[in-house]
């Protein structure tokens, strides 16, 4: 529910974001089994209400309606359940709204930090390489009613350890001049990998056909 009003830092809980033992600019996801690079300036999530956040821009700021704080970008992964759609396209399709909803219009406890969602417009769509995988990801464009709105993509693949099941990545990044540069959502999506496999990566284009 990010960039989401944070509020006072939780009890010590056990995060599944942790640190590489081989590579401190990476997390692992250790439950879906994949690691995400964190390019310069996301770093570890810190005081974060949502579960699953991998990572998140280093900082807060104060959201511009409801709230107390917010933060320009993060990024979460999680496994699919409870769905018996497995075709990476349509659960991304099915998923975006919800995440444009957590992100941007109401947060946890009900505030709207932005001051709600006014529009949408998809941006971008298309089959994308994940780790070796054929996956599928949506972005869309969100005008909020205050502050600069920002863009969120949902992206799902399968996952390379046991049963397979779907893993969804949600990136949210604050629009304007003090939200991550939008290449950073590529940047990480090209640097996903199973753990303890550095070669295999992917990205959009990167030759693994469409998946329906």
């Amino acid at each position: 529910t990010d960039p989401a009003p944070v509020d006072d830092p939780p009890s010590s809980s056990p995060t599944a974001s942790e640190p590489s033992a081989d590579d401190p600019a990476l997390v692992e996801d250790q439950l879906n089994g994949i690691t995400l690079p964190l390019p310069d300036g996301w770093v570890r999530p810190e005081h974060v209400a949502e579960d699953d956040v991998m990572m998140t821009t280093d900082g807060t700021y104060d959201c511009p309606a409801d709230g107390s704080v917010c933060r320009h970008g993060l990024v979460v992964s999680r496994t699919v359940t409870a769905n018996a759609e497995s075709s990476p396209k349509v659960l991304a399709q099915q998923d975006i709204e919800d995440a444009a909803d957590d992100a941007y219009d109401r947060d946890l406890i009900g505030n709207k930090p932005f001051g709600g969602i006014e529009s949408h417009e998809e941006v971008a769509s298309g089959p994308v390489a994940v780790a070796g995988r054929a996956g599928y990801y949506v972005r869309w464009r969100v005008t909020t009613a205050e502050g600069p709105g920002g863009y969120v993509q949902s992206m799902v693949f399968p996952s390379t350890v046991g049963t397979e099941s779907p893993i969804l990545v949600r990136y949210v990044f604050d629009a304007g001049e003090d939200g991550p540069p939008l290449a950073d959502m590529d940047t990480i999506t090209k640097g996903i990998r199973p753990i303890g496999d550095a070669d295999t990566g992917g990205g959009v284009g990167s030759g693994i056909g469409p998946t329906d």
